[in-house]
């Protein structure tokens, strides 16, 4: 394969995606709602560890468990009627323990499905950097064109007006072409 045609395949490629993008933006324009990506319906499940998740994540849950277990040990040290778990605090143990082992499933599974919302955020993103990227090269192309043109134009006016200047005698002809007739030197 020789370089020139693995430039045409690749200019091919480029404009085949370009054109596919185009297509797809062009369609997404005229959805209703365009601007905000397609809604999927959550499970229950998905539902329940998105509020778990949310609620064990934020500030009023840590105040508020703080809280309780700050009780629980005072009450528990300093309880005059009965300490209903001693200073090892064998049961606040196992509630704890009770409550993350199945608080750590419910996060999981939303941070799995946050990954994937992200991971089809990142595409998106990914094709229209590559949109952006094939436009400007098309940008590019054209002014390389543009000045190309612009650059045989104004050649071929600099050539026209040379030799008309040439012709009516304003300005000498340049070094080393031939005298125009009627000149002699003297």
């Amino acid at each position: 394969m020789t370089l020139e045609t693995v430039r045409h395949h690749i200019h091919e490629t480029e404009e085949k995606l370009l054109a596919d993008l185009r297509h797809l933006r062009r369609v997404a324009r005229t959805a209703p709602d365009a601007a905000a990506p397609p809604a999927i319906p959550l499970t229950t499940g998905q539902r329940i560890a998105d509020t778990v998740a949310a609620t064990m994540g934020s500030w009023k849950f840590i105040i508020i468990q703080t809280t309780i277990l700050f009780f629980w040990i005072m009450l528990n040290i300093t309880a005059w009627i009965e300490h209903w778990d001693p200073y090892p605090f064998i049961l606040l143990n196992l509630a704890l323990s009770f409550q993350a082992a199945y608080a750590a499933p419910f996060i999981m599974m939303s941070q799995n499905r946050q990954q994937d919302i992200d991971r089809l955020a990142a595409e998106s993103d990914y094709q229209i950097n590559i949109k952006a990227e094939l436009e400007i090269e098309a940008l590019h192309q054209k002014l390389d064109q543009l000045r190309e043109t612009e650059v045989l134009y104004l050649t071929k006016a600099v050539r026209e007006l040379t030799e008309l200047l040439n012709r009516s005698g304003l300005c000498a002809p340049p070094a080393g072409a031939a005298a125009p007739s009627g000149d002699t030197a003297a």
